[in-house]
C-alpha cells in the first residue's frame, strides 16, 4: 500500500473507531427502490464490522429484513473549517442479525462503549445486527478522496481474540505504565487509573473517568505476535511520557 492510501486508511480507520453515531441508509420496503435514512449510534468489532442495537419495529430493521443492502455514513467536521471540507466515511455492505453465538460478546461490547443501551435490554423488540462491509470510501477533505481496499475492512476474526480477555487483563495488572503512557501520548489526558477495555485489530480502548478513549496503532494486527510487538513497540516510543 503506497504512503498515501495508508494514511487515508489510518485516518478512516481512526473515525470508525472515535465515531458512536451516524446516518444509516437502507432501501425502503414500502417506498420500493428509494433509499431511507435514519441517525442511529454503533459500535465496531474487533474487525471493522459494525453493529447496531436496533427494534423491529423501526422502519430500517424492517427494510433489512427485506433487502440487506446498506450502508452507514460518519462524518467529522474540523474545528474552524469550510463543512465542505469535513471528513466523511461512507461504510457499505448488508446488515443482517448477530449470530446467536455471537450475541453476549456484543451485548458486553456495546454496554462498555454505550452503556445507555443497557436499558433497552429490558425491550423484548430490541436485536443486535452486523453490518458486514463490502465498499468503503474516504473523504479527508479537499484532494482526499479514495476508494479503500477491503483487506482489512471485510469480516473476520483476528487469532487473538480467543485470548482478548486475558491479554486486557495483563495489561491492566501488569503494564499499567504502558496503558498510562499511550493515553498521555495520543490525547494528552493523565491518569493513573486509567484501564485498558477493549481491544481492535488497528489499536485498543481505554477507559478514564467513565470516558472511553481510542489508541491507534500504525499497522494491523491480527495474531497475538503482532499484537504483542505493537504493544512493546509503543511503549518505547512512549516512555517519555511515563512520568
Amino acid at each position: 500500500m503506497n504512503t498515501k492510501l495508508k494514511a487515508y486508511e489510518l485516518s478512516a480507520a481512526y473515525l470508525l473507531r472515535t465515531t458512536t453515531s451516524g446516518i444509516l441508509s437502507t432501501i425502503s420496503k414500502a417506498y420500493k427502490g428509494y433509499p431511507f435514512g435514519s441517525y442511529v449510534t454503533y459500535i465496531s468489532g474487533p474487525d471493522r464490522s459494525i453493529y447496531i442495537y436496533a427494534s423491529t419495529l423501526a422502519q430500517h430493521t424492517k427494510n433489512l429484513f427485506k433487502d440487506s443492502k446498506a450502508c452507514l455514513t460518519l462524518s467529522r467536521e474540523k474545528i474552524n473549517d469550510d463543512k465542505q471540507n469535513s471528513q466523511r466515511l461512507t461504510l457499505m455492505g448488508d446488515l443482517e442479525p448477530v449470530m446467536e453465538t455471537d450475541k453476549e460478546y456484543i451485548k458486553k461490547r456495546f454496554h462498555t462503549f454505550l452503556p445507555e443501551s443497557k436499558k433497552y435490554s429490558k425491550l423484548h423488540d430490541f436485536d443486535f445486527y452486523k453490518l458486514s462491509l463490502l465498499k468503503i470510501r474516504w473523504i479527508g477533505g479537499f484532494g482526499e478522496i479514495a476508494w479503500l481496499k477491503n483487506k482489512y475492512w471485510k469480516p473476520s476474526s483476528p487469532k487473538w481474540l480467543p485470548n482478548e480477555k486475558h491479554m486486557i487483563e495483563h495489561m491492566n495488572e501488569d503494564h499499567a505504565n504502558v496503558i498510562y503512557s499511550s493515553l498521555k501520548a495520543q490525547h494528552g489526558k493523565v491518569d493513573k487509573k486509567a484501564k485498558m477495555v477493549a481491544l481492535c485489530i488497528d489499536g485498543y480502548f481505554i477507559e478514564s473517568d467513565s470516558e472511553i478513549f481510542y489508541i491507534n496503532f500504525d499497522e494491523i494486527c491480527l495474531n497475538a505476535k503482532s499484537y504483542r510487538d505493537m504493544l512493546i513497540h509503543q511503549a518505547k516510543q512512549y516512555r517519555k511520557f511515563e512520568n
